[in-house]
C-alpha cells in the first residue's frame, strides 16, 4: 500500500527528523546476526518520486587473510545477483 498522507507522507514513512530535503524515509528495518552480520534497511523516496532501498550491510571476515578474501568475493557475487534480480524486477513488463 502506498497512500500518501495531507502532508505528502506515505504511510511507510517515518513522519520525523529522517524527512529532509524533499525525501521521505522509513523506520530502519534491522537484520542482527550478534557477533556476526548486521543489515539495515530503510525504504526511501527521493523529492522527484522515485523509491529505493538503501541497504547497509556489515558482516565479520576471518581472520585470516585468504578465508576472509574468499569471503569478500562470494559477499560481491551475492551483491551482484540481488542488485541485478531487483533491477529486472523493478522494469516494467512488455504489453502484448
Amino acid at each position: 500500500m502506498n497512500r500518501r498522507s495531507a502532508a505528502g507522507h506515505t504511510d511507510w514513512c517515518g513522519r520525523d527528523h529522517r524527512c529532509n530535503l524533499g525525501e521521505h524515509r522509513s523506520p530502519e528495518i534491522v537484520v542482527d546476526v550478534p557477533g556476526r552480520a548486521r543489515a539495515v534497511l530503510v525504504r526511501v523516496r527521493t523529492a522527484a518520486g522515485r523509491d529505493h532501498a538503501e541497504i547497509r550491510l556489515r558482516v565479520a571476515l576471518a581472520p585470516a587473510e585468504v578465508a576472509a578474501r574468499r569471503q569478500l568475493v562470494g559477499l560481491l557475487g551475492d551483491l551482484r545477483h540481488a542488485v541485478t534480480r531487483a533491477a529486472i524486477a523493478a522494469r516494467p513488463r512488455p504489453r502484448w
